[in-house]
């Protein structure tokens, strides 16, 4: 059957007598339906709620609990995003450096396909379309006025400038097509990490770092990109099924050990503690989840607290 309109007293109605959810408070509903959607709240956050079996709500559970949860995501991504700019701007910094150094400041420089990896379909198709990205932002007035300024009064868009207008995926798509030995040198400010393994590292950000931004629902989320085995996946034993871990590889908890790489010691022990702080709370706040449920939800494996006692290598 297709999906029909449904206002929200009608909506509130379908939640209370076809699908088992408890509503107290039918104008407290209908303000967070209108604040947020039916569809975002109700279709994103309902599953961990409800029965396989029945396709209803357990018996007990409230509209709040689904509000807290959908509030307790927010927060996450809130957290998350904040995190993974500043290793979107350390990318952008030193991409643009190294590939200046090699190739100097003027435009035509980066605008130039042989300063990239241009061997093979594939990575020609992509360059090609990164170069009509760039040309954008250099060869017409844009929103950025710093961008505009440097067109204007030198004729010529450093990469430094560029850089600060490309997205995420941009930039890392940049990365991926750059010849090797500035991968390498990109990737040496990292401990433990190789050009190969942040090409894949950064994939995974990507999305994560979409998801945060557009406000979908993040503590589920799986990307079809995967990051590398890492040294941590080993140490904290995380399971496995044959010979591929189970958790942080795609998960949730596959950019908190991303992170364990690319963000500083002090930023990363500040990242973890806030995270902790959240779980914990929203934990002890609600017993409609259980912590069991909601790491697996997550990909969280039940030691992930002790991450940061484990070295990097």
């Amino acid at each position: 059957m297709p999906k029909i309109f449904l206002n929200y007293d009608q909506q509130i109605e379908k939640l209370k007598s076809e699908k088992n959810l408890q509503i107290d408070d039918e104008a407290y509903a209908k303000e967070i339906l209108r604040q947020t959607s039916y569809y975002s709240l109700i279709g994103g956050y309902k599953d961990i709620f409800k029965n396989p079996t029945t396709k209803k709500y357990k018996d007990g559970t409230r509209f709040e609990d689904i509000v807290e949860l959908y509030y307790f995501d927010e927060s996450l991504r809130q957290l998350l995003l904040r995190y993974l700019i500043k290793v979107e701007n350390e990318i952008k910094s030193q991409v643009s450096y190294y590939f200046t150094e090699k190739n100097g400041e003027n435009q035509k420089e980066y605008l130039d396909t042989s300063n990239y990896n241009y061997v093979g379909k594939k990575n020609q198709r992509d360059i090609d379309r990164l170069m009509k990205i760039l040309e954008g932002y250099v060869t017409k007035p844009t929103d950025y006025n710093y961008i505009n300024h440097a067109q204007k009064k030198y004729g010529n868009v450093p990469l430094w400038v560029l850089t600060n207008a490309l997205t995420f995926g941009n930039i890392s798509k940049m990365y991926m097509l750059l010849p090797q030995d500035i991968q390498i040198k990109v990737s040496r400010n990292y401990q433990c990490i190789n050009e190969s393994q942040m090409i894949s590292i950064l994939a995974v950000m990507v999305k994560f770092r979409n998801v945060c931004a557009h406000g979908e629902r993040l503590f589920t989320y799986r990307t079809t990109d995967s990051i590398p085995d890492l040294p941590l996946h080993m140490k904290l034993k995380i399971a496995q099924k044959g010979t591929q871990y189970v958790n942080g590889k795609n998960d949730l908890f596959s950019v908190v050990i991303a992170l364990r790489y690319l963000l500083s010691d002090n930023w990363y022990k500040e990242f973890i503690k806030e995270l902790k702080t959240q779980i914990d709370k929203y934990l002890k706040k609600h017993d409609s989840i259980s912590e069991q449920e909601l790491y697996e939800k997550m990909g969280f494996p039940e030691n992930w607290k002790k991450i940061t006692r484990y070295r990097k290598q």
